[in-house]
């Protein structure tokens, strides 16, 4: 007897059960490719298309509705790498007979340039937490923290007190796909940190919590919690239009290869799968230098 096709949401669920269990995809990653295929599934639904043997054109039409809707070529890419995993996986487990997605192409979102503080902006907003009281302390921390490694947001959040090894300038992140690195954290951000474990954790309040960084109530911080505090220290700095949850980790890369660091060391130090990921940055200090030879150079 012929086995009955799975409905879209089905198929879904199975995907993401494979991307957390078989591919170990970190779970916002995972809440990314649900939200994106969900929009497809609704597409399919609105539609009344066939599923799962839909078209090409079926997708592209689906493409063209989200860009008219105001999707960034970012999050477009995005979703076009979403629907090419989603389907490859149909096909490969036999829910689907072919893949339409092979033809599909992402736009040339590579163009789109991180934004970079300048040392003296990462300065200001160095010195705008208030380290008369433990919270400012532990702010300026994971400020500071945040510059010197590079790390995500989230792996942020995530620290353990065993992870970071102040003595040697040094911290183990467990990051994208539970991939573990070790990066190195420079004097300063060691200084601060070790200030804060001293002065500024709240050891009363902490029940024994193994996470690093901490609020007032003693919890490990949630992604969302850094990113208000850098946007309200972003305020205080004048800087409210350059802070987003990634720029301190941009800075780091940039300011790195600005100094001269080799793009495969920066690229083991941010975490990134693939070279090419880390090649922004490139683009970022030959647009600087760019601007610097056009102040300067008398024929310029």
């Amino acid at each position: 007897m012929k086995k009955p096709a799975l409905s879209p949401e089905e198929s879904l669920k199975l995907f993401l059960e494979y991307l957390a269990v078989e591919r170990g995809l970190s779970p916002n990653t995972i809440i990314s490719y649900s939200i994106d295929l969900a929009k497809l599934i609704g597409f399919v639904k609105a539609g009344r298309r066939p599923w799962p043997n839909l078209k090409e054109s079926d997708l592209v039409n689906f493409i063209r509705r989200e860009s008219r809707l105001g999707l960034s070529s970012r999050s477009m890419a995005r979703r076009i790498s979403a629907l090419k995993s989603f389907f490859r996986f149909l096909v490969q487990n036999g829910l689907a007979a072919r893949n339409p997605t092979a033809g599909l192409r992402r736009p040339a979102s590579w163009r789109t340039l991180p934004r970079v503080l300048t040392a003296a902006e990462v300065d200001k907003l160095m010195r705008a937490p208030a380290l008369d009281k433990p919270p400012g302390l532990r702010d300026r921390a994971m400020i500071e923290m945040l510059y010197a490694s590079g790390l995500r947001v989230s792996e942020l959040a995530g620290l353990r007190t065993e992870d970071v090894n102040l003595k040697e300038g040094f911290l183990v992140c467990l990051g994208k796909g539970g991939k573990q690195r070790i990066v190195p954290i420079g004097r300063t951000a060691c200084s601060f940190t070790a200030r804060y474990m001293r002065e500024g954790r709240p050891q009363s309040l902490a029940s024994g919590s193994p996470f690093l960084f901490l609020t007032r109530r003693g919890k490990n911080f949630t992604r969302q919690g850094v990113w208000k505090m850098l946007r309200g220290y972003g305020l205080k700095a004048g800087l409210a239009d350059k802070i987003h949850p990634h720029v301190l980790r941009h800075s780091f890369a940039t300011h790195l290869l600005e100094g001269g660091a080799d793009l495969r060391s920066v690229q083991l130090m941010l975490g990134h799968s693939q070279v090419t990921t880390t090649q922004i940055y490139t683009h970022v200090t030959g647009q600087r230098l760019r601007r610097v030879y056009d102040k300067f150079h008398p024929r310029a």
